[in-house]
């Protein structure tokens, strides 16, 4: 891309760039490539522009089981969408399978209750398990630091005891 085409072009990352056409022939770096097919061919290399951009994912990926449990719950919320659907427009219409459908809907609501349930308490439970928690305010890390400085502690004053007992007792043999 010449400085021109960068002046009038709108502000790109690194990962926005247009892919290297395959045709081209030349270095990338603002030396204008020279392409086969004439002032045609430039055009279309100018036009250029991939199909989509990759982003880089704003929140980390659900855990596997969580996510397991999240689309288990999206689709038993849809049926349940569906049959109250249906169970409402039977009973417009004065159908005889109203009743039935009115009574599956109220079962699947609650088993679409549970299954957002389930998907709130596989993600604490995940969190607990294999969650790791690097705020500075947790009380997880200041619990680990309190441990920590307690062990340096006793393992400074068990070191001190003993170069205590290895001194008094090298100057008895040596002095009996």
């Amino acid at each position: 891309m010449g400085t021109a085409e960068r002046r009038d072009a709108p502000e790109t990352g690194v990962a926005e760039r247009p892919a290297r056409v395959p045709d081209q022939v030349g270095p990338e770096r603002g030396i204008p490539a020279r392409t086969p097919g004439g002032e045609r061919a430039r055009r279309q290399q100018a036009a250029y522009r991939p199909l989509w951009v990759e982003e880089p994912a704003r929140r980390r990926r659900m855990a596997d089981p969580v996510r397991t449990a999240a689309v288990r719950a999206v689709l038993v919320i849809a049926v349940t969408l569906i049959q109250a659907m249906v169970a409402f427009l039977c009973t417009l219409a004065g159908s005889w399978a109203a009743f039935p459908m009115v009574i599956s809907s109220v079962a699947s609501t609650v088993v679409a209750t549970w299954a957002v349930v389930d998907v709130w308490v596989t993600r604490q439970v995940w969190n607990q398990r294999y969650g790791v928690v690097s705020e500075p305010s947790s009380t997880a890390r200041q619990l680990r630091r309190e441990r920590r400085v307690a062990r340096r502690r006793e393992r400074t004053a068990r070191r001190d005891q003993e170069r205590i007992a290895r001194r008094t007792g090298a100057k008895r043999l040596s002095h009996p």
